[in-house]
């Protein structure tokens, strides 16, 4: 229930602004329907799976990036652990499991209320922090799936920084 009942006109849609991205960076895409798009982007550690999706009841410009790792079940419970952990640090956008095909994914949402319209900036920023925030945490999650290392251990890992010059 709205407690202001407004037919809100854009002038653009969204996703029509997220397809324009793709094709100027010359990513594979596709568009499912009006409301939605999937586009293969390249990141730092794999090839990440991004869909937009235009939510107009909630007028929000929703982003959920996936890459390539299967979680077993035998894992699962350590990589709930990791996510908590990883989701303590962030400010912006969260990961999450879903657990019925076992597939780590970002998530992060655009909030467009009262018919406020996106920008391209605002697009590319949703993406470029869904990118980001995948290429740091990556290693962790395959440290836990593949190495069998915990949760604390696999994130000790990936946020040591080094110093200087060898």
């Amino acid at each position: 229930m709205s407690l202001l009942e407004l037919e809100i006109d854009r002038t653009i849609h969204p996703v029509d602004i997220i397809e324009h991205i793709a094709a100027i960076n010359d990513w594979s895409f596709e568009r499912q329907d009006a409301d939605e798009i999937s586009i293969s982007v390249k990141g730092g550690w794999s090839d990440y799976h991004v869909s937009f999706n235009w939510m107009r009841e909630m007028e929000s410009l929703h982003l959920a990036c996936a890459f390539d790792l299967k979680v077993p079940d035998a894992r699962r419970g350590e990589i709930k652990q990791l996510i908590s952990l990883i989701n303590e640090q962030l400010w912006i956008g969260h990961f999450d499991i879903w657990n019925k095909e076992g597939v780590v994914l970002f998530r992060n949402s655009h909030l467009l209320s009262g018919g406020a319209e996106v920008s391209p900036q605002q697009c590319e920023a949703l993406l470029r922090s869904a990118s980001e925030s995948c290429d740091l945490y990556y290693q962790a999650f395959q440290f836990v799936v593949w190495a069998g290392k915990s949760a604390q251990d696999a994130l000790a890992e990936v946020m040591f920084e080094t110093v200087g010059e060898a």
